[in-house]
């Protein structure tokens, strides 16, 4: 439905911002929640967070890309776990089973998202890019196109002036400035 295509549209722009971007769970992130969650790069919860999508419930499916990006980021079997059973799981279960990375105490929710996002700052946004493209693009490949693809990519990377600059910082003992070419 149109309905549906306006909420994918909106999360493949966030999921192809050419930055990373980092979702802070905290509370209940269930439905078109969990699915803005799951367009971006990283997630990270509070153990007081809850997640799920419960559509079937309402007579529906996950229609903002519930149903594809579940699987490629958890795998088919926990993926048609919680999408046929509308199951909701706490934020152990989902580090467990992959779909966030980090499951922190609700105060820290925030200062460890800005602590992560202050991290990826200090790198290449062009190879941040490049990366999080690479692993994107090269998942939904087979193996053998994506390690050509992946070559490439690296290729890629290895010409630019950040790499030219993170390997001077290495050699020389300093922090690089890297300036997103």
């Amino acid at each position: 439905s149109l309905h549906a295509a306006m909420g994918q549209a909106v999360f493949a722009k966030l999921e192809a911002l050419g930055k990373p971007s980092i979702a802070a769970i905290n509370g209940f992130a269930l439905g078109g929640g969990l699915e803005l969650a799951m367009a971006c790069s990283l997630r990270i919860a509070s153990s007081k967070a809850r997640m799920g999508l419960p559509e079937i419930t309402l007579g529906l499916i996950p229609g903002f890309g519930g149903t594809q990006r579940l699987p490629r980021l958890i795998g088919t079997g926990p993926a048609l776990h919680l999408v046929l059973t509308a199951s909701m799981i706490d934020a152990a279960r989902a580090l467990q089973i992959g779909l966030v990375s980090e499951v922190v105490e609700p105060e820290e929710l925030l200062p460890t998202a800005n602590r992560i996002a202050n991290q990826l700052a200090g790198f290449s946004p062009a190879i941040l890019r490049l990366a999080s493209q690479t692993v994107r693009h090269g998942s939904e490949m087979p193996l053998t196109e994506a390690l050509a693809f992946e070559a490439a990519q690296f290729g890629v990377a290895a010409g630019t002036d950040d790499a030219r600059e993170g390997m001077a910082a290495f050699i020389e003992k300093r922090k690089a400035k890297f300036e997103g070419r």
